[in-house]
């Protein structure tokens, strides 16, 4: 861990100059108490760093929080090993792909399953408890429960060291989640127009206020949508592995965490608002997930509750090439090359998700040594992405 200012704690060996000068602009904001934690995959973000951890006294600024509300990851061990699967994987990706809507704006045709009318039935009663109608934000929210989204997010069939197959996928609250914080993110622009601020990404809500409330609310309701979200579609994958293997899946165990959120927590003498704008919660003995990229490793770990790092670790690897940058140096035959072994899509719609294009993950993880212990490394076996 390196101090670089009296309010911005790193632990990032790798860490650009322009992502250290936007986080020390974040943790220059009056209300920061007692420091920003900067986390070993930090990379720049919109007004606040990819990867920070931002305690906040009587306010909340929504471009902290991101606009992918509750975005994280859900992890399920099943009770098969490498072994017992079919030697062709093409038919589980395939399974996967007719099953869970993958791009970006995708939706479902319908909604079909129990499950889904449960799940949605609780979104509805808590917007209602929430005073909001989510249908103003996003028509098609509800046909987008159980969808993927595009960029970062994936499924994947991954093997732990021993042998065990697990079921893993990344995504959140998708287009409703996206334009409630984008409402937000602009209420608070508007209501810091005559203060002077490092960025205007940085504007802020102030606790007390109708707009700190209904944000509160709208965003609470979000990071349970990108919750059942992560569920929804893991019913669906765990029914195409069955399909696969031709039997029952039992889920031997369950993890599923936000990297992309904010909640009420006590650090350092004070109940603040802690937003984890790509970290995860990593108190002592919290199970959690960090994903590498497409073709590199993924960890499960357990917190070891580090009060500097406000008890928070890495949400995966940070990218160390924009998108337009990564297209410009990596081609398709370089991505062919990382994924050897693995089954995937191959398109050059991938080509900016490539391993090379983000932080070694194991030095992610090195960096994170004092965070989290490692469980388990986790190796793809097949990937699912959006174009």
């Amino acid at each position: 861990m390196e101090k670089l200012t009296p309010t911005l704690m790193s632990w990032a060996s790798i860490l650009e100059e322009n992502t250290r000068r936007q986080a020390e602009k974040t943790a220059q904001m009056p209300f920061i108490h007692p420091h920003v934690a900067l986390m070993p995959d930090a990379h720049l973000g919109l007004g606040a760093t990819v990867g920070s951890v931002i305690p906040t006294l009587g306010a909340i600024m929504p471009a902290a929080v991101g606009v992918d509300i509750g975005c994280g990851m859900i992890a399920v061990r099943t009770q098969y090993d490498v072994a017992s699967l079919p030697r062709d994987r093409k038919p589980i990706r395939q399974g996967i792909e007719r099953a869970v809507p993958l791009n970006a704006g995708a939706a479902n045709r319908t909604v079909s399953h129990d499950h889904t009318r449960s799940r949605l039935e609780r979104l509805r009663a808590l917007a209602e408890e929430a005073g909001f109608d989510p249908t103003t934000y996003a028509a098609r929210w509800e046909l987008q429960l159980g969808t993927l989204g595009s960029g970062n997010h994936f499924i994947e069939v991954t093997a732990d060291e021993r042998g065990s197959v697990w079921l893993f996928l990344h995504s959140g609250s998708r287009g409703v989640g996206n334009r409630i914080a984008q409402h937000h993110i602009a209420i608070a622009r508007d209501a810091c127009a005559g203060v002077e601020l490092p960025d205007r990404d940085l504007a802020y809500l102030t606790e007390g206020t109708p707009a700190f409330d209904a944000y509160v609310r709208e965003m609470q309701w979000a990071q349970t949508y990108a919750l059942l979200n992560r569920e929804e579609m893991m019913d669906r994958v765990v029914r195409e592995l069955g399909t696969w293997v031709g039997g029952e899946v039992e889920r031997v165990e369950e993890i599923n965490c936000h990297h992309n959120y904010t909640e009420r927590e006590h650090h350092y003498g004070q109940d603040v608002w802690l937003s984890r704008k790509g970290a995860i919660n990593a108190e002592a003995g919290r199970d959690g997930l960090i994903p590498g990229s497409m073709g590199t490793a993924s960890y499960v770990v357990v917190g070891k509750g580090d009060p500097v790092s406000l008890r928070s670790a890495p949400h995966g690897a940070g990218r160390e090439y924009s998108r337009t940058a990564a297209r410009k140096k990596f081609s398709a035959d370089d991505l062919r090359t990382a994924m050897a072994g693995i089954e995937y899509r191959d398109t050059d719609a991938f080509i900016d998700e490539i391993p090379a294009a983000y932080k070694d993950i194991d030095q992610v993880m090195a960096d994170a040594a004092d965070l989290v212990e490692v469980r388990h490394v986790l190796r793809q076996l097949v990937n699912v992405k959006g174009d």
